[in-house]
């Protein structure tokens, strides 16, 4: 028999429960692996991936983190909250009628162009101050960034701002983990433009590239000399054969719901919207207390398997807005208020967030980010061995 849900949890009808001291072991793991001169760029957007920005940057502030990466102003405006002097990075362009806070919350935006040179020369100019900046470069992603070809002529322009001091330079691969013969050219587009800027002091600046799917930028000699973590902090690894892969993490996220009701149905029933599914014996059903509503996708119907008292027990039929139904006939002794483990581990068994987000023809990102405001984060902190 397995064990009753946690007090903490005990009154949750769908939770998700972060590791925090997973969290912190991670850090510390991948931070192990790293050369000595690498800094730790953590990545916490999107809500710290779903995790709880405030919680997950606060325990990546006591482990040591050198820099956070958000998304955006309001982002960084939430981060700020935990205390001055913390470096935050703004990934994201940022629109104009933002600008001011760059000053107020005290962030580095990314530069991408000259109009945004003269925006931000102009809000330290109003401040009285010097704003720090990342140069992003653009080797491939089409995204946001400078062209490479074109960084040059923005260095230089960067040199002539009184009132912006460079704080790093950057880019963002765009396949790193499955096609490595464009990532090997965009570096050497980034290199190229390093070497195209003279008077760089490298040493005084982030240089940054590679993430958790790619960090293949640390041999001697190199001018990295950070690394971006983002999934892999919270215990996913992008890809398996990435040189980080040594590093032993664990996961920090399980997501988990209960048993609303059990019955008895009788062989051919169809099950729920538009009857997708017509079991094929007299079965002993679950209804689960989530569904797309909280994080578990319509994509899953028919396809995800969830664990109940340590059984694999599959969906059934197309998962609805508030329930899920799950076939329980070959785990005996289901009941009512049983704890269900969508991503997690249950005794011997554990459902993967790979497979959770294969099941839902996703990726893990996606998963992550998708676990809705009304899923409470029950949150263990105790560090331990």
């Amino acid at each position: 028999m397995m064990p009753p849900p946690s007090s903490s949890s005990r009154s949750l009808r769908c939770w998700a429960e972060i590791d925090l001291a997973a969290l912190e072991r991670n850090l510390r793991s991948i931070r192990a692996s790293l050369p000595a001169h690498m800094r730790y760029v953590a990545v916490v957007k999107a809500d710290a991936y779903g995790h709880g920005l405030h919680h997950a940057a606060a325990r990546l502030m006591h482990a040591g983190a050198d820099l956070f990466a958000v998304a955006n102003i309001a982002e960084a405006a939430a981060l700020r909250e935990l205390g001055p002097g913390w470096p935050i990075l703004v990934l994201s362009p940022l629109l104009p009628d933002e600008d001011a806070a760059i000053a107020e919350v005290d962030v580095a935006p990314t530069i991408s162009g000259a109009d945004e040179a003269c925006r931000f020369e102009a809000v330290g100019r109003a401040a009285g101050r010097t704003i720090p900046v990342h140069l992003k470069i653009d080797t491939g992603m089409g995204r946001a960034g400078v062209w490479h070809d074109e960084a040059a002529a923005l260095f230089a322009r960067l040199g002539a701002c009184r009132h912006l001091r460079l704080a790093g330079i950057y880019t963002h691969f765009a396949s790193p983990d499955d096609d490595p013969e464009f990532t090997d050219e965009q570096r050497r587009r980034f290199l190229a433009v390093l070497d195209r800027c003279p008077g760089l002091k490298l040493g005084e600046l982030f240089i940054h590239a590679d993430n958790s799917a790619g960090i293949e930028s640390m041999s001697a000699g190199s001018p990295f000399n950070a690394v971006r973590i983002g999934l892999l902090q919270f215990g996913v690894l992008p890809r398996p054969n990435s040189l980080l892969a040594q590093a032993r993490t664990e996961p920090v996220f399980s997501f988990r719901t209960r048993v609303g009701l059990v019955k008895h149905l009788p062989r051919g029933t169809t099950i729920s919207y538009g009857r997708t599914h017509a079991i094929a014996r007299d079965s002993v059903v679950a209804i689960l207390c989530a569904g797309y509503a909280d994080g578990l996708p319509r994509a899953a119907s028919n396809r995800a398997q969830v664990l109940i008292r340590g059984r694999r027990c599959p969906v059934l039929g197309r998962v609805t807005m508030d329930q899920t139904v799950v076939d329980v006939t070959d785990a005996p002794g289901v009941t009512c208020g049983d704890e269900v483990v969508l991503v997690g581990r249950q005794g011997t068994e554990e459902i993967t967030l790979a497979e959770f987000s294969r099941a839902a023809d996703t990726i893990p990102w996606e998963t992550l980010t998708s676990v809705t405001k009304r899923v409470p984060r029950v949150y263990k902190t105790i560090l331990g061995v």
